[in-house]
């Protein structure tokens, strides 16, 4: 079902909406590599992912043809347990029978201006002479607070309009993060939210379902502005959805 320009589907389990994740991912990555000579692809950090890459590891995905990115960074080392590329690397990256071309990953063990500031010329390598990248998809969560990446309410990032990559710091975690900007976000051509949980509902509801609220929240500010939205919600997260859709 299609509501407020996005494409919202709901799925029994997390693990559905993972599997159907992964067939999105898979599909994606065809139809780009049919026309192109890669794949980008910006990974989510947190717990949800975790399932995706679960049954991203038995699509038929092109990998050496695909560069791989991360959508946010906890500011710690790499082998540190909250780090998102750990996780990654773990659930996925290690876990395929060839590796990416390229992943990049956001050194969350250095200072973070300056690890914003690396990872966002590593981008610009791969995405050379354009004022922001067009990311061939991400891949994204959203937090019961409407967070997503780690762009969450009331910081710093949330009114950067040029930076690619920012140092974010989130008073409600008393930490760093390190995170992609709305303008890359907006600038992709498709971005995936996986949302399971019913902590999400109310969130999800105002932000995808229509409902109306306030504010707008982080995560619907990620839209591609020139691209695809797909939101795909297990039964618990899509309770306090309006029936039907408008």
């Amino acid at each position: 079902m299609r509501s407020w320009g996005v494409t919202l589907r709901v799925l029994p389990d997390l693990d559905a909406a993972a599997r159907e994740g992964a067939r999105l991912v898979a599909a994606t990555a065809g139809t780009v590599l049919s026309r192109s000579g890669r794949f980008t692809l910006a990974l989510a950090g947190g717990r949800t992912p975790r399932a995706l890459h679960a049954h991203l590891v038995s699509q038929a995905i092109d990998w050496e043809r695909t560069v791989v990115l991360f959508g946010d960074e906890r500011c710690v080392p790499s082998e540190h347990p909250d780090s998102n590329y750990r996780m990654a690397r773990e659930s996925l990256l290690d876990r395929l029978p060839r590796p990416p071309g390229k992943v990049l990953r956001m050194e969350g063990e250095l200072p973070p201006a300056d690890a914003a500031a690396r990872y966002e010329e590593a981008m610009r390598q791969v995405f050379p002479g354009t004022p922001f990248p067009r990311i061939d998809l991400v891949i994204l969560g959203m937090g019961a607070d409407g967070h997503t990446a780690s762009l969450f309410p009331g910081t710093a990032a949330l009114t950067e309009h040029e930076r690619w990559v920012a140092a974010n710091h989130v008073p409600q975690l008393d930490a760093w993060r390190l995170t992609l900007t709305f303008p890359v976000l907006q600038s992709a051509a498709a971005v995936l939210f996986i949302v399971a949980g019913e902590d999400k509902a109310p969130v999800l509801a105002e932000a995808f379902g229509g409902l109306p609220h306030p504010a707008p929240y982080p995560c619907e500010r990620a839209r591609p502005t020139e691209g695809v939205l797909t939101v795909l919600a297990d039964r618990a997260a899509a309770s306090r959805l309006p029936q039907p859709l408008p």
